[in-house]
């Protein structure tokens, strides 16, 4: 039987778990840093249909439906003047168990976490140092745990300790020049939007996105990104991202940016900066990352969860099959999904008039041109 140890209990690490609990090859073991998983309410999440397929392997479309939101368009709006521009059949991509999906990220870690053995988590294992000897792997927690594997799965998240140890630190991800500000919002406090949508503001250095995350519809998601300049000093304190000082420098940025209904009536509002990644990292044999840990994209595509989940069954396959293309085919699909995350950044902030008409009316051909949207769409959603 072949040990596989994951390390983070994130969503990738809990959902390839999922998948090796049950081959009776191998055995599966999460050590994570933290003493628990937060199961917190928390913010939302959307997956695309290529992720909803794989997740239907474990039973998700067991899921209480009133956890769940299976939305129907994407509605695109003008900040500047909250002028519906177009929309875009999302739902045309759904099939008849496998629909495009919001819900609220706990939801989702606590339905991974609970299809799983409780002995599978191995909570308070602060990962040290990672080393080789011939086909296995030893790994060092809290300075003095051992433990020896035949693979080994990094899964810990955007700042990846285990990456970093693989790598003598040379792969750190880079700050993105923005702020993700996250929230939510009271049905009663939005005007005019469809309920049944998601709704996607564009302008100045600035988007926002928000919708639904299940069905009862009373608490929507709120997500924007901001353009914010931070100095080194500011990146090295984490801490000053949770101070309500710098929260209301934040708002104070958007009060020419939104409108005043939805800025005034956020509630739980968090600011976390965006860093990304810049380049792949390939690991020796039987050491693999998913997730973030792999690529942490620019969040302008929705497809941070999808992807964790998409990586980790490639990489399922990949080891059940004795395959050895893992690598090529995650770093081919990660430069696809990156460039368009990129491309919806940029469309989404321009300031430029005479640039914002041309969005506008682009976006009006573009989003009912059904070639162009299996190729931008189709390519990523139907895996």
């Amino acid at each position: 039987m072949k040990k596989i140890a994951i390390i983070g209990a994130g969503i990738s690490g809990l959902f390839i778990a999922n998948l090796f609990k049950e081959n009776l090859d191998y055995q599966v073991t999460i050590y994570e840093k933290n003493t628990s998983i937060n199961l917190d309410e928390g913010y939302g999440i959307q997956l695309s249909t290529n992720s909803i397929r794989l997740l239907n392997r474990i039973g998700f479309n067991t899921l209480d439906n009133k956890d769940r939101f299976n939305p129907e368009k994407i509605d695109f709006y003008e900040i500047n003047y909250e002028k519906k521009i177009c929309d875009l059949y999302i739902s045309d991509f759904n099939s008849e168990n496998c629909k495009y999906t919001t819900l609220k990220r706990s939801k989702l870690v606590e339905f991974l976490k609970d299809k799983l053995e409780d002995n599978i988590i191995k909570y308070d294992h602060n990962i040290e140092k990672i080393e080789k000897n011939n086909n296995q792997i030893i790994l060092t927690f809290n300075e003095s745990i051992k433990v020896v594997c035949d693979h080994l799965i990094i899964s810990d998240g955007v700042f990846s300790k285990g990456k970093s140890l693989i790598s003598n630190n040379l792969t750190k991800p880079t700050y993105n020049d923005s702020i993700a500000i996250r929230g939510n919002i009271s049905r009663k406090n939005l005007n005019n939007l469809n309920e049944k949508n998601i709704s996607l503001f564009m302008g100045n250095n600035f988007h926002y996105v928000i919708y639904p995350v299940n069905n009862d519809n009373e608490a929507f998601n709120f997500i924007g990104v901001l353009k914010y300049k931070l100095t080194i000093n500011e990146l090295d304190n984490y801490g000053l991202f949770k101070e309500e000082g710098f929260i209301q420098s934040v708002k104070d940025k958007l009060q020419n940016k939104i409108s005043a209904n939805i800025l005034d009536n956020l509630n739980n509002i968090k600011c976390f900066p965006v860093f990304v990644s810049k380049g792949y990292l390939k690991p020796g044999n039987n050491i693999f990352l998913i997730g973030d840990a792999f690529f942490a994209f620019p969040p302008s595509f929705a497809q941070g969860a999808s992807q964790s989940i998409e990586s980790g069954s490639e990489l399922f396959d990949s080891i059940i099959n004795n395959k050895n293309n893992f690598y090529e085919n995650r770093a081919s699909k990660v430069k696809m999904i990156n460039n368009r995350s990129k491309l919806n950044q940029f469309a989404f902030h321009v300031s430029n008039p005479i640039i914002v008409f041309f969005r506008n009316f682009s976006l009006k051909i573009l989003t009912k041109n059904k070639k162009f949207l299996e190729n931008y769409l189709g390519k990523i959603y139907k895996n």
